[in-house]
């Protein structure tokens, strides 16, 4: 029967859907929980300076690559965009630690960019080849990296960076042109510019300046709408999938069967438009992509928002994008279709699969640019194909926050330098009315993950603490030659990364700051053993015999030792440890009066872990205690001075 054939084919699509949205849950549960979401948030913290090594493991980075192939292929509304910058981070931190001794990858010259500064900045390169790669834009990638992802940013790096999207450039070319005779599926469709708007040719006036200042105050409102039920969703989502992997999978499960009945059983509302004349052998579409999908129409005629649904994300873009067809699709079909994909990019984002932003944004923002050009057709001269381009730079403008980077990733997706004015105005108007609501996407989550994120500003509070107002807890030093047995006992029965070195009478007339030595230091020095019965200094020469640069490289890539894995016989523990060739010896120090807004600043600007206090006056004993990315924190400040204007410590809070 006519209903038994329909509702077969709905369980064969919705079926499929489901057994890759499984699959994708499954491996991102079980395997590598850090892979879901898009990864921006976390990139953008770790280049920050929070250390969390498990979201740039090489297991996320397999699971973000499969299981992004699997997302995008259950049909969710979700790009692979922000995987792929999470993916590109992944690469460049596998380099970074001279690759993967679990998986037989090392390579014994990628050591020499094993330390902070050349992991960070492989990092950053990795960010802007992964946004490259998505949009095939490498200009925008760099401009991305700089905008959103880096928190350090100079002028060496910038040229990396750019070598670097490139290469990714070069690479993606050839390989379209190998693909261009369709041996590689869809890869490759559109050529290097995905949706090449070049030639139609964007004159406009006065009233159309109007419309545009009109649609980025729509992008605006709907962005900051879009990020407050965003995080809402978000806040419930993490109470789910706190319950383990079986409920992760379940929800997505859930998601992927409303999914699949908007996307199959919506085109049924959409009533049939007759095939253009100018386009009889296109119309209706034989094939997986196309703008005229017959879905249940007779021979002759097209559901048009079958054509939306029914496509890859890319041709569904293109199919908004594509100038000289204003009557193509019906308004009514338009405004479902906006409404199913803002609603589906939200309850979609934060489920278990590695699921990216723009993609549903600019869905979104096409359509109801193409809305809003359709309607002020009779006022406007540009093309609705035109607005759709405008109306997602709004929504990108509204939820991103973006504006330079995504200004250049749309000009260079569309080849139409003709609107870049429009684009630019349109993006600065949309981002001015978001933030009167609330900050941008990425900045929400991460402040709702909890991230100790530091903004490059200080914040106002600050103006009125100094550096020694913060400083906590009971500060260990180490004397130069240590017993070991005491070292033991401080990094077994703290926390702490950093720890102050301080020569002691004889060593010294007067209690002198040697440096600063790290817990990743201080193992490679006890697992070799290089103890003495006596407490003499050595000879840095004499350690540095001993053990290579590479020892001491610092254990970013979550590689390093633990206490726990060390034992020492009682012997052991009263003998002495040499700490002066291993401190570092120029540690970045500030004065205790400094204003904390100053040493937020120098910290974040610097990129530092420890920022050593030193009392103002002499005849006091040489360090005071030490700044970590702790301290600068709103809620661990409210905790020292709960009598802070309330309403800065809220915005202190939000800003991370």
């Amino acid at each position: 029967c006519f209903q038994c054939r329909y509702f077969t084919a709905f369980l064969a699509y919705g079926g499929s859907n489901l057994v890759l949205a499984a699959a994708a849950a499954a491996i991102c549960a079980y395997i590598a929980p850090a892979a879901a979401g898009s990864g921006i948030p976390e990139v953008k913290a770790y280049l920050n300076g929070v250390d969390a090594y498990s979201i740039l493991a090489p297991s996320t980075l397999f699971v973000k690559i499969f299981g992004s192939i699997l997302g995008v292929s259950a049909g969710f509304v979700l790009g692979k965009e922000g995987p792929m910058v999470h993916t590109g981070a992944c690469i460049a931190n596998l380099l970074g630690q001279g690759g993967s001794r679990k998986y037989h990858l090392t390579c014994n010259w990628l050591r020499y960019f094993k330390n902070d500064r050349d992991r960070r900045d492989l990092i950053t390169c990795g960010c802007a080849a992964g946004v490259a790669a998505a949009f095939r834009a490498p200009v925008g990638g760099v401009l991305f990296a700089l905008e959103e992802a880096a928190s350090w940013w100079r002028s060496a790096l910038l040229w990396r960076a750019f070598f670097t999207t490139a290469v990714v450039a070069v690479v993606l070319r050839t390989l379209i042109e190998f693909c261009r005779s369709g041996k590689c599926g869809l890869f490759g469709q559109g050529g290097l510019i995905m949706f090449d708007l070049s030639s139609t040719v964007a004159t406009y006036s006065s009233p159309d300046l109007l419309a545009i200042i009109l649609l980025g105050i729509i992008g605006g409102i709907f962005g900051g709408l879009f990020n407050f039920l965003l995080d809402k969703i978000l806040r419930i989502y993490s109470i789910i999938n706190e319950r383990g992997a079986p409920s992760k999978i379940l929800l997505t499960i859930i998601v992927s069967v409303i999914t699949s009945m908007c996307s199959y059983g919506l085109p049924w509302l959409a009533s049939c438009t007759q095939c253009p004349e100018d386009a009889v052998e296109q119309c209706p579409t034989v094939g997986r992509s196309g703008n005229y999908k017959n879905f249940q129409c007779p021979p002759g005629y097209y559901n048009g928002m079958a054509s939306l649904f029914f496509n890859t994300n890319d041709d569904a873009i293109r199919n908004l994008f594509s100038t000289g067809t204003a009557t193509e699709y019906h308004m009514s079909s338009l405004f479902i279709f906006f409404v199913a994909i803002y609603c589906l990019g939200l309850v979609t984002y934060g489920i278990a699969v590695p699921s990216g932003l723009f993609i549903p944004v600019i869905l979104a923002g096409a359509t109801y640019g193409r809305i809003v050009g359709t309607l002020l057709g009779s006022i406007s001269s540009l093309d609705p194909g035109l607005f759709a381009l405008l109306g997602a730079a709004s929504f990108l403008g509204g939820t991103m926050r973006m504006t330079v980077s995504v200004c250049v990733i749309l000009l260079e997706l569309t080849n139409d330098l003709q609107m870049l004015p429009l684009v630019m105005l349109v993006l600065l108007i949309s981002k001015t009315i978001a933030d009167s609501f609330n900050k941008g996407v990425y900045d929400q989550i991460v402040v709702m993950k909890g991230l100790p994120y530091m903004e490059a500003h200080a914040e106002p509070y600050m103006r009125h603490l100094v550096a020694g107002d913060v400083v906590t807890g009971p500060l260990i030093t180490f004397s130069g030659v240590e017993k070991v047995g005491d070292i033991v006992t401080a990094l077994r029965i703290t926390g702490h990364n950093g720890f102050p070195v301080v020569d002691e009478p004889p060593l010294t007339e007067v209690p002198e700051l040697v440096g600063l030595v790290i817990r990743s230091h201080l193992l490679v020095l006890l697992k070799g053993k290089m103890f003495m019965k006596e407490p003499v200094k050595m000879s840095g020469s004499f350690v540095m015999e001993r053990f290579g640069a590479f020892d001491f490289a610092k254990a970013g890539s979550g590689k390093g030792l633990k206490i726990e894995d060390l034992h020492f016989t009682d012997e052991e523990m009263q003998m002495y440890v040499d700490l002066h060739a291993i401190a570092n010896t120029s540690p970045y120090t500030v004065v205790e009066t400094m204003s904390l807004a100053k040493a937020a600043l120098l910290f974040r600007e610097l990129g530092l872990r420890h920022l050593l206090v030193v009392p103002k006056t002499p005849y006091r004993p040489p360090i005071v205690g030490i700044l970590t990315r702790h301290d600068f924190v709103a809620e661990h400040i409210h905790d020292l001075f709960p009598s802070l204007n309330p309403h800065n410590f809220h915005s202190a809070s939000m800003g991370g």
